[in-house]
């Protein structure tokens, strides 16, 4: 299927419509550690690098990173999400003023372990990811404080973003609660979806599965695709059940080096093609491909137009270190260089 036009006029009007959107984010958060270092020789007590460490990094991650995606385009960006107690509860609320996130909506839980990953990167390859969590359900009165303060911040709100990691934040009862509520008040509300967390996300403007995700969440074993994704008979079947399992308007599959494809009701299937880029590492590049897709179709973008900023996002994150962000300014040179022609947004 053809893609809408999209002259530089278009491009420049939708970025600026996107500094008038407040995005509210709803997910697990977490820290997002890196040690950075050289490898230069194998250690002689086992057959593993020995990594000289050079400096050290820490972001907020998870949810928070798909908010860290949305500072540089949006106009406000609010975070909900859940930490326990301790040191590194308190270092996740140092990042997130370092980021310039607002704290304002996050809940502390005693019952809770605040998640930490940490990941070891020599000559820009990660090494080795360590994990420090115990997903279990937040409390019920956490829930609730949630759940009114959710309600409190919506009237503020253009969008709302899901971000689920299966951590124990997202229960169906709060999730039901958060459509409802923002159905009520017409605004969208797009997921990013953790087949681990058997959630039924029925009245969702768009669910962002990648390839892993839709193949288990349809129940399906993963098979070829074939050349063309969008008559892909495997790929139909995954989008059908998904579609009857979740009845979101939209359905954006991401798909690695294949770019991604966008189902939506009524319409036949599109896809949007890999973007030639060199990748360090795919860290993150799921939470920038939810951002600017939701903060496009909040801005009035056609949702192959958003799919297609998704995408290129996507495609220059990957090319960096770390769970990176990017900035208006290198999406807008991404896309014209790839893309844009007189008049016309090139699809292949």
């Amino acid at each position: 299927m053809d893609a809408q036009p999209m002259d530089e006029t278009r491009l420049a009007n939708l970025l600026e419509q996107f500094r008038s959107k407040s995005v509210l984010v709803l997910g697990d958060v977490m820290l997002d550690r890196f040690i950075w270092g050289n490898v230069s020789r194998i250690s002689p007590e086992a057959p593993v690098p020995v990594v000289h460490v050079e400096r050290e990094s820490a972001y907020p991650g998870g949810a928070a990173n798909v908010a860290r995606n949305l500072i540089p385009f949006a106009k406000e960006v609010s975070v909900m999400g859940v930490l326990g107690p301790g040191m590194m509860g308190d270092f996740l609320l140092e990042n997130f003023t370092e980021e310039a996130l607002s704290t304002d909506d996050l809940f502390r839980d005693d019952g809770y372990e605040t998640i930490v990953k940490t990941r070891v990167v020599a000559r820009s390859q990660q090494v080795v990811r360590i994990d420090r969590e115990t997903p279990r359900p937040v409390s019920q009165d956490v829930v609730d404080r949630i759940r009114n303060r959710f309600e409190e911040r919506l009237p503020q709100m253009d969008a709302v973003i899901i971000e689920d990691y299966a951590k124990g934040l997202l229960g169906q009862e709060l999730v039901d609660a958060v459509i409802q509520t923002a159905q009520q008040a017409g605004v969208p509300v797009t997921v990013d979806p953790n087949p681990n967390n058997p959630i039924q996300w029925r009245g969702v403007t768009a669910v962002k599965p990648n390839r892993i995700e839709a193949f288990q969440a349809a129940g399906l074993p993963d098979q070829a695709l074939g050349e063309d994704l969008t008559t892909a008979p495997i790929l139909l079947e995954v989008s059908r059940r998904l579609y009857e399992r979740w009845g979101c308007e939209h359905l954006l599959t991401t798909l690695g080096e294949r770019g991604l494809v966008l189902m939506s009701q009524g319409e036949p299937p599109w896809h949007s093609p890999p973007q030639a880029r060199e990748v360090f590492d795919v860290s993150g590049a799921g939470d920038t491909a939810i951002a600017l897709f939701t903060l496009a179709l909040c801005s009035g973008a056609t949702a192959q137009e958003a799919a297609h900023l998704s995408n290129h996002a996507s495609s220059i994150v990957v090319g960096k270190v770390g769970t990176a962000t990017i900035s208006p300014e290198e999406l807008t040179n991404g896309i014209k260089s790839d893309y844009l022609r007189p008049n016309s947004l090139q699809q292949s």
